[in-house]
């Protein structure tokens, strides 16, 4: 047998860490290459979706924020720990009254989507035509309840994993603990699949006074993934720090019952951004904060007192405490995930692989995209790269985005261009008889220029979105806010072709 037709892998059982949006889609991109003997899907939730998952419970929401570390300048964190809760809702994973484990999740109340449902579906399996432009949290959840149904017999619900070490044999060792019983197991699997997500950790920057300030207030700050309603700001005077996707459309909430005008320290201005607004000032980072005179002094000389609360949108770490022992590290200061090949593959050893760890994306077609490949791969039809190669394309995009947070930002062309590189990968994949599309496998997304016109714009559409107010519910597609993509291609002399040279 010639070399280059060996098997690169002996892979056929498979361990996926989360059954969030990327974790589900996995299972379906393995089955359906028919290779694998077992796939398992470790949950620690009691239901599918992920962060999608709302936590409503105030006490647990508070409970955590104030057991938090504030500055929270490190990843290293331990394992999240359960709160135990009977269910309010009944649905395919637990009844009315039954006790659940739960963790908190960054969603709030009124949240809503910032991605126009078109682009933020699967694009196998899209939207109800009669939900809003941008759905709530609760549709989002309920189309990803759909999406899982036919791999939910893989999912072991309410199952921690607590830690995944390489073994002498080349296998990974996944051990886990049953939330309900406490047993503890030890399974070994060919390869792992972290989905596990990257919001769990929250980052919080040391200011000078912040620590004094928590010791005697720590009821005055928090972090965006507690955050639940604007009531809690009610007649305070607030300061909101960050302006991300979360931070502006929190800041706006607050804004409607706070201290006018609310408060934003930013380190610079957010592409998302509606502009400046008589509701809010808009100042630069803090450099000081007096516990005693209530005061924030910012870099431009700016001061203001009797501030009530101060609420961190400052984003996430990368935190991975059940791969700790995996060696050379993969998390330093948390801004990024070390040693990986088009943000996927572990360069060290390839059978141990992550989804979805870009930011400023689409996550779900993204993470589609990855796992069309993942699956490919690890079933043999796709080679990966000499190591060499995949040196050589870590040190190209450090080399032009740096070694921390930057590196896995992918903000649009990127992110598009990205999707399209992965679906020229996968369909690259030789064919196996007996799998769909006549050998090639299940169809990995790919964008067209409608979907790049529609992400081009998509800041200024939600916008629009939020700019007509109750009445939005009523709002289906871009098309009712006066958005035509015909017209637009026509007025710039033809259509893009969203293609890519190469992956970033």
């Amino acid at each position: 047998m010639d070399e280059s037709d060996k098997p690169a892998f002996h892979i056929r059982s498979v361990a996926i860490i989360g059954a969030g949006p990327s974790g589900v889609t996995a299972a379906k991109y393995l089955l359906a290459e028919r290779w694998f003997h077992r796939i398992v899907i470790f949950e620690q939730r009691n239901n599918v979706g992920g962060i999608w998952n709302y936590t409503p419970d105030d006490d647990l929401a508070k409970a955590e924020a104030q057991a938090q570390t504030i500055p929270q300048t490190s990843p290293a964190a331990p394992l999240e720990k359960p709160v135990w809760r009977p269910r309010d809702v009944g649905n395919l994973f637990g009844s009315v009254g039954e006790k659940e484990a739960t963790f908190a999740s960054a969603l709030y109340d009124d949240l809503e989507s910032n991605i126009p449902k078109e682009l933020m579906q699967y694009p196998d399996y899209p939207f109800n035509h009669d939900l809003e432009l941008f759905p709530e949290r609760k549709e989002v959840l309920n189309y990803l309840e759909d999406y899982a149904q036919d791999v939910r017999h893989l999912i072991r619900f309410q199952t921690q994993v607590l830690d995944v070490r390489k073994l002498s044999n080349d296998r990974w060792t996944v051990k886990s603990r049953e939330l309900r019983s406490g047993q503890e197991t030890d399974e070994q699997y060919d390869a792992v699949l972290v989905a596990s997500g990257h919001f769990n950790v929250p980052y919080v920057p040391a200011i000078d006074g912040l620590e004094e300030w928590h010791k005697r207030h720590p009821e005055s700050l928090s972090h965006s993934k507690f955050y639940r309603r604007p009531d809690d700001y009610k007649g305070k005077k607030v300061i909101v720090v960050g302006n991300s996707a979360s931070g502006l459309d929190i800041g706006s909430q607050i804004a409607t019952v706070c201290q006018i005008p609310l408060l934003v320290s930013q380190r610079s201005e957010s592409y998302l951004s509606p502009g400046a607004t008589p509701d809010k000032l808009e100042l630069p980072e803090i450099t000081r904060l007096d516990v005693d005179a209530r005061a924030a002094t910012f870099s431009n000389g700016h001061k203001e007192v009797g501030i009530d609360a101060i609420l961190f949108c400052t984003g996430y770490f990368h935190s991975l405490p059940f791969l700790s022992s995996v060696q050379p590290p993969l998390i330093s200061d948390g801004t990024r995930v070390h040693d990986l090949y088009q943000h996927v593959f572990w360069r060290q050893d390839p059978t141990l692989a992550f989804l979805a760890l870009n930011q400023k994306v689409t996550p779900f077609p993204v993470a589609q995209a990855q796992a069309g490949v993942v699956s490919r791969v690890w079933s043999n039809r796709l080679r990966l790269p000499a190591k060499k190669d995949t040196e050589d394309w870590e040190a190209a995009v450090i080399r032009e985005r740096g070694s921390g947070k930057m590196f896995h930002v992918l903000q649009y062309p990127n992110d598009a261009r990205y999707i399209n590189w992965l679906y020229g990968w996968a369909q690259s994949a030789h064919r196996r008889e007996g799998l769909e599309r006549e050998g090639q496998g299940k169809e990995t997304p790919s964008w067209y220029p409608r979907q790049f016109w529609m992400r081009e714009r998509f800041p200024t559409i939600r916008k629009a979105f939020r700019a007509v107010g109750g009445d939005r519910i009523h709002i289906k597609t871009v098309e009712q806010l006066g958005f035509d993509f015909d017209a637009d291609c026509k007025a710039e002399g033809g259509e893009a072709t969203g293609t890519a040279k190469s992956s970033l």
